[in-house]
């Protein structure tokens, strides 16, 4: 066997490391990790990295701003909420699939003005769903089932041996669906479509000389990145919030989907997680480094100021000095390590003493 066919089947670390993390996140993690855990950590983590996941198909790899993505999720997450509650008999797993395909036709009709508008008055046109969506969700009571406080409680649903009372069982209910949307999300990305996407990004005429069709192109990134943020809305508010509310969906989440992709990194499945890691991660501790450093000298309205204070400083950091994002970081840094780390085992085989061919013959290890 050849240096290159051994070369070719030997599995490459980052497949490595996906097998590992998926290993820890099904076999590891629901039978030692807490309650607290899966609701304050993980199952927000996956919902926010899901959602960022579909804006990075629009954003990152096709090239269409949005600030709309709060709007997306909340189609999603009050379209599975009322047929959850409107039609019982359906199984909840076709409610989310409805909730998708809803948010993937209203993003189809507002992606129609990237036909003609791109960049900034791109980004203005999905603003204004934004605004409408949380005008309907305020003045429209049926999409509140007729509720006076315009909030819902998510009914108890229920997936084959999944049950969304219990904190592990969100907590699997929302990896099961990001781990199916992702690996559907990196074959996209290789596919002739994601090719397409980038084209499309990289130079729209260039894109259309050599007969890409940058219409279409720009409408099927807008379908794709709606049916997941919507997906990740019903995600969000079922598994995570455990209420359907127009708060939950307001401009603030647009713009923490869209830092999380550009402190990720654009176009890359990695940086919507590692974004949504330190999204979700930093905040946790900055509140607790807070509380641990001044008490309750400080309340926490200010203590939330400093942090949004912080967040903005690093993606100003990040823009500057890193604008490819914690994807590049990484990368960097593992490359780094693997450097070292031959460097090192060279220096060992080095050091390591040869053997003495007098001590070969006298054992008969030597050819007569």
């Amino acid at each position: 066997m050849t240096n290159m066919s051994r070369r070719l089947r030997r599995p490459s670390s980052r497949v490595i490391g996906i097998a590992a993390l998926l290993v820890i996140a099904y076999g590891v993690l629901p039978f030692t990790g807490s309650e607290y855990l899966f609701d304050a950590l993980l199952t927000p983590f996956l919902a926010a990295a899901l959602a960022a996941l579909g804006l990075n198909i629009l954003a990152g790899y096709a090239g269409q701003l949005s600030l709309g993505s709060a709007a997306f999720m909340a189609i999603g997450a009050y379209t599975a909420c009322n047929l959850t509650l409107r039609l019982p008999g359906v199984p909840f797993a076709i409610d989310i699939v409805i909730a998708g395909i809803v948010a993937a036709a209203i993003g189809l009709l507002f992606g129609l003005p990237s036909l003609r508008l791109r960049g900034f008055y791109l980004a203005v046109s999905t603003l204004a769903l934004q605004f409408f969506v949380q005008w309907a969700l305020n003045n429209i009571s049926w999409l509140s089932d007729d509720n006076p406080s315009g909030v819902i409680s998510t009914p108890s649903v229920k997936i084959g041996l999944l049950t969304l009372d219990s904190a592990t069982g969100r907590y699997l209910f929302t990896l099961i669906t990001v781990s199916i949307l992702t690996f559907l999300a990196a074959r996209l990305a290789s596919s002739q479509h994601g090719r397409n996407f980038i084209a499309v990004r990289d130079n729209e005429v260039a894109a259309k000389v050599i007969g890409i069709p940058v219409l279409r192109t720009k409408l099927i990134a807008f379908v794709l990145s709606s049916f997941v943020i919507g997906v990740a809305g019903a995600v969000w508010s079922f598994a995570y919030l455990r209420t359907v509310e127009p708060d939950g969906f307001n401009l603030d989440r647009s713009f923490q989907i869209l830092f999380i992709i550009i402190i990720g990194g654009l176009a890359s499945i990695r940086g919507a997680f590692l974004g949504a890691a330190l999204m979700t991660l930093f905040p946790l501790l900055l509140a607790r480094a807070g509380q641990a450093v001044f008490g309750y000298v400080v309340d926490t309205g200010s203590l939330d100021l400093v942090e949004d204070v912080v967040i903005g400083t690093m993606i100003v950091i990040f823009l500057i000095a890193e604008p490819a994002g914690l994807v590049a970081l990484f990368d960097r840094c593992w490359s780094l390590g693997a450097r070292v780390l031959r460097q090192w085992s060279g220096a060992q085989d080095r050091k390591r003493p040869s053997a003495d061919p007098g001590l070969l013959r006298s054992t008969g290890s030597s050819e007569p």
